[in-house]
């Protein structure tokens, strides 16, 4: 694994600096106001429309518009408080009371009509169908004053807890351990590209490529995002020059290849992200496409696939495709994965450091940098993890408390220290799967519980190695630590506020899901089906998820997943395209990964050739300006949608 050429390419973008800064000052504080009520309405709008939000447009907007202020006063941005901006965006931007929206439709959908499941959806998640608040599509009811309170706790838990067992993983494998982290820099080196000064910029190609990219976000962003808003609020039609979320092409392809989810998506950003992961995990997915679309007409003819049939579409087809086969399946690679990942855990033991870590680094403090205590952080653990449990027991009273205990105290601990040494080594996230799933249904066979509820507590199932990656990249930007945690303090209020707030105006605007919203409409119904499929296994009589599961499908799965690995390590092909194949083996809709695949293929051999090593430096930066560019189009086009149907809706 150390010896993996792709890895050491990432790993050495950044060196971490000297001297360490807050970073919290007014200008922060402004940014938190600014990216809650500006920029958050923009993200959750585009999130309905396009199926993703504006999460990196709304940071660099927001750090552009604070840098040119700061040089009109006669002053500049420092790199901590650029950083700083940019890690309040990103948790301002999660939008919480966004799942408000989502539970509202839940209640409401066919989907749970269809399984029966409308009655069972408990009411501290939302109100049930007969309450006044869906006929007046209203937050701001009674009915929702348990569900709204319940989520702020479980979000304030969750904003203390990231201090905890996250921070003390990335201690012990950054400090004692010293793992290389080789995808972090990928992350940190897009918001030093704002960070030069105005004489840098004269000499510097940070500021540079990211103009470049947000200019291509503007043009495409026109033409995707903007035209059809604009043309809808003009016009009796909307005019849609790119499809949007792709072109359905299954119906035209079941003929040649049944039982198969074809369709092509328009995002070009999704080129811009091939450019930027890593070659041979992009390559991975394709061989896996190609392998999924050979097998499944396969898997047709012989009765495997057997719910599919003639004129269905891409979301019907992966729905039925994941019941006969694909869910199992998943579950298998799933654990295959896993597998791999505890190798490659005790494997890297074995090479490092041949056990002389010293461990009295986690006793001492770095008061530059900010750290914490690993005291306390283990204290906001427990601390944590007991308010999860106790929240638990009380919202599910006739389920085995001791399950809460094992998974707050067992399974976490240990799959988050296997995946923060595995983000450490290879930059790779893992994860056990249908372990919570699986749980709950073993407290129904075995302990007697009966119902859902279980599927919507707050269970202390976490895995916090990928924290680790965040805290290590605040530590490449020379971020002390102290600056963090004063802008949580900031940024959690104003995220409440400005989500619920935005949640309710985006209801009031249309019915959601509905045309206005078309991503929402296209997808969701799919979602609700899959979420609910499972939920029918904790009830009472025949699940469907167990008429789902195939046990040896699963070992199928586990199987070919390690073979798999085991003939690519014997080749001595990379790493990363194991992950890579079992990503594309996943039955997601395959739609997007072409678009990926190009921009993988012409940052290798064309803009790898032109630059050199350089290009891995620019590749994030030209991401992030076409982010804001197509970011920037998405919130006018927010912004005249909101203004334009609530003048509409004055109007009468």
């Amino acid at each position: 694994m150390y010896d993996d050429k792709e890895l050491k390419e990432y790993r050495d973008l950044m060196k971490p600096p000297d001297r360490f800064e807050e970073g919290f000052d007014w200008k922060t504080f402004i940014g938190a106001i600014f990216i809650g009520f500006l920029m958050m309405p923009g993200s959750m709008y585009l999130q309905l429309v396009i199926g993703q939000g504006i999460g990196p447009a709304a940071r660099w907007v927001t750090i552009i518009l604070f840098a040119e202020i700061a040089k009109r006063s006669y002053s500049e941005l420092k790199q901590q408080e650029i950083f700083l901006l940019y890690y309040m965006a990103g948790a301002a931007l999660a939008s919480p009371f966004q799942g408000l929206l989502w539970n509202q439709y839940l209640v409401q959908s066919d989907a749970a009509r269809m399984l029966g499941l409308t009655e069972f959806i408990p009411h501290w998640v939302a109100p049930g169908l007969e309450s006044a608040s869906y006929l007046d599509r209203s937050f701001f009811h009674g009915d929702w004053l348990i569900p709204i309170l319940l989520l702020i706790g479980a979000q304030l838990v969750q904003r203390i807890d990231h201090f905890g067992l996250g921070y003390s993983l990335y201690r012990l494998t950054s400090d004692v351990e010293k793992l290389p982290f080789p995808m972090a820099p990928v992350g940190a080196l897009g918001t030093m590209a704002l960070a030069e000064s105005t004489e840098d910029r004269k000499t510097g190609w940070k500021w540079r490529v990211f103009s470049i990219g947000g200019m291509i976000g503007l043009a495409f962003g026109f033409f995707y995002v903007l035209l059809p808003a604009l043309s809808g609020l003009l016009f009796q039609e909307t005019i849609r020059l790119i499809p949007i979320p792709w072109i359905e092409l299954t119906r035209h392809t079941e003929d040649v290849l049944p039982a198969v989810a074809t369709g092509l998506q328009f995002d070009l950003g999704l080129v811009f992200i091939g450019m930027v992961l890593p070659f041979w995990a992009v390559i991975g997915g394709l061989v896996g496409l190609i392998i999924t679309v050979v097998a499944n007409p396969v898997l047709y003819h012989h009765g495997i696939l057997h719910r599919w049939h003639p004129g269905m579409e891409t979301v019907e087809t992966v729905f039925a495709n994941n019941f006969d086969f694909y869910m199992s399946f998943g579950i298998g690679l799933g654990l295959a994965i896993a597998l791999i990942g505890v190798y490659y855990v005790v494997k890297s033991f074995k090479g490092s450091g041949d056990g002389k870590l010293d461990f009295s680094v986690l006793l001492k403090t770095n008061m530059n940098r900010g750290d914490i205590n690993i005291w306390v952080s283990l204290s906001i653990y427990v601390f944590s993890t007991l308010a999860y449990i106790f929240l638990c027991v009380w919202l599910v009273p006739s389920f085995p408390w001791i399950f809460f205990v094992l998974y707050g105290f067992v399974y976490t601990p240990v799959v988050s220290y296997v995946t923060a040494r595995m983000e450490g080594v290879a930059g790779q996230f893992i994860s056990l799967p249908m372990v919570r799933e699986f749980s709950f249904i073993a407290g129904a066979k075995f302990f007697g519980y009966q119902g859902i509820e279980i599927w919507y507590a707050p269970i202390p199932i976490h895995n916090y190695g990928e924290a680790t990656v965040q805290f290590r990249q605040i530590e490449l930007t020379g971020t002390s630590l102290k600056g963090i945690i004063k802008a949580e303090l900031v940024v959690f209020p104003v995220v409440m506020v400005a989500s619920l707030l935005f949640s309710q105006f985006l209801w009031q605007l249309a019915p959601i899901p509905s045309p206005q919203y078309p991503f929402a409409q296209e997808l969701w119904h799919l979602q609700a089906l899959n979420t609910l499929l499972l939920q029918t296994s904790t009830l009472e009589g025949n699940s469907l998820f167990f008429e789902a599961l195939s046990g040896p499908i699963v070992l199928g799965g586990i199987g070919l997943g390690v073979g798999l690995y085991a003939l690519l390590n014997v080749l001595g092909l990379p790493v990363l395209l194991v992950y890579g194949v079992v990503r594309g083996l996943g039955q997601s809709t395959p739609h997007g990964l072409i678009l990926e695949v190009i921009g993988a293929l012409l940052g290798r051999f064309y803009f790898l050739k032109k630059y050199g090593a350089q290009w891995r430096h620019y590749a994030p930066v030209l991401l992030a300006g076409f982010s804001c560019g197509m970011g920037l189009t998405g919130m006018f086009a927010m912004g005249c949608t909101l203004i334009l149907k609530s003048l509409g809706r004055l109007a009468y």
